[in-house]
């Protein structure tokens, strides 16, 4: 009887063990991993088991792996977070952003550029919020997340943006609660004059709702002072875009007449005021970005502003914006934090933007492409904005692949092995 019961136990602890030591799903070999979260700057291999990161480590066993990804000479990096996009797209040619043509279907672009995540900013307002989830969240395989528009019909555009009276803070908030899991704040868009009320019931509804804010400042002549909105407006963690942009109605960061950046810039950075990129058609510009990168004022955050009118312009893709802003000095592993790390803080999402085991596998694999291999063989890689100023840069990022929820979603030069061709999910 003794005999039968060791026998039990050992054939338990073995099966036990087999499936502990059961064969990765992906295992990324060789690549240099940067991961901010968790100050990973090395070369390193990154497992990857039932969605999930399983393990970073120096040398991981592929053995048995479904799949083995060679990322020698590559990046690996989190997935990319893009914090300021339109993808509320649809049919109603006189809505713009909101279920009309201006905006974007999300799994068109993301993942051939890397990003796994993406924030709508404010394309819904509480009134069309649930129809943008039915129709875009639900059925996009890249990660959507919302800022809700604090004009409950949402962008609109023309007078619906304009509308005060559909500024409902706590019809917001209300929202927002509703579905915490998709909506990650509020949104302030295109108003134009010089009345601070638009900003408070953003605000307002921040607080109601206990998220932050994204602020487009719109446009007034005279314009309305930053200084005021940074220190008497918004509260920490609220997120101010378009902060390279340099426009008559909007009062720029960068003193024009010193090239230097404000003295009060610099305190609500330090405050906790967030300033994100947001490319956008023509809220970036040179003249304000590379005096102020010079000086040490970086961006807390990067992202694009996409959608049909800025992606086939000096913007394009998310890619391109890192690369401007390693072209203009920004190192690599700032740029990755700013597109990773930074953005899932700042919206609130501590388990997004890092490589952290048992984190969802949202992994996305970079090369650092090298101007003498440019097109024309010209040493370098051009890069202009709206205005017409151009720049050059030594490197240009490029995905080579996308991994989301551990799976591979885009793979440019098959360097996984064996190349698996899924269908989308149903």
């Amino acid at each position: 009887m003794k005999k039968l019961f060791f026998f039990a136990f050992a054939l338990c602890m073995a099966v036990s063990e087999l499936a502990l030591a059961q064969p990765y799903h992906i295992v990324i070999k060789n690549g240099h991993v940067i991961d901010p979260k968790n100050n990973v700057d090395a070369i390193m291999d990154v497992a990857i088991q039932d969605g999930k990161i399983a393990k970073v480590a120096k040398s991981i066993d592929a053995t048995g792996a479904r799949q083995v990804v060679n990322a020698k000479g590559l990046y690996v990096t989190p997935g990319l977070i893009d914090i300021h996009t339109h993808v509320f797209f649809g049919t109603n040619m006189d809505q713009t952003y909101s279920n009309g043509p201006n905006a974007l279907p999300p799994d068109g672009f993301t993942f051939r550029n890397g990003v796994t995540t993406i924030v709508d900013a404010g394309c819904s307002g509480w009134r069309d919020f649930e129809a943008f989830k039915k129709q875009t969240i639900d059925a996009s395989q890249t990660r959507v997340l919302a800022l809700l528009n604090i004009v409950g019909s949402g962008m609109r555009g023309g007078n619906f943006e304009q509308n005060i009276e559909d500024m409902d803070p706590k019809a917001t908030a209300e929202m927002a609660k509703k579905y915490p899991d998709q909506v990650v704040g509020v949104k302030l868009a295109h108003f134009n004059g010089y009345n601070w009320t638009p900003t408070d019931r953003a605000v307002e509804a921040g607080k109601l709702a206990g998220k932050p804010v994204m602020i487009d400042f719109g446009g007034s002549k005279p314009t309305l002072s930053i200084e005021e909105l940074y220190l008497k407006h918004l509260r920490p963690g609220d997120i101010f875009t378009h902060c390279f942009g340099q426009l008559g109605t909007r009062e720029p960061i960068l003193d024009v007449a010193t090239g230097k950046v404000k003295p009060f810039v610099w305190e609500a950075q330090k405050r906790g005021i967030i300033f994100d990129v947001g490319y956008g058609g023509i809220s970036f510009a040179f003249s304000q970005a590379i005096p102020a990168l010079k000086e040490g004022f970086f961006p807390n955050t990067i992202s694009t502003d996409i959608h049909t009118g800025s992606m086939n312009n000096a913007m394009k893709d998310m890619l391109n914006v890192m690369s401007k802003f390693l072209a203009m000095g920004m190192d690599l592993k700032s740029v990755i934090k700013a597109s990773t790390w930074a953005p899932a803080q700042a919206i609130k999402r501590p388990e997004l933007g890092s490589l952290t085991e048992g984190s969802e596998a949202d992994v996305a694999v970079l090369d650092l492409l090298d101007g003498k291999f440019a097109v024309r063989d010209v040493g370098h890689f051009g890069f202009f904005d709206y205005t017409g100023h151009k720049i050059e840069g030594k490197q240009k990022l490029a995905c080579e692949m996308t991994i989301r929820k551990g799976r591979i979603v885009y793979d440019l030069n098959g360097i996984a092995e064996p190349v698996v061709v899924r269908q989308r999910p149903q």
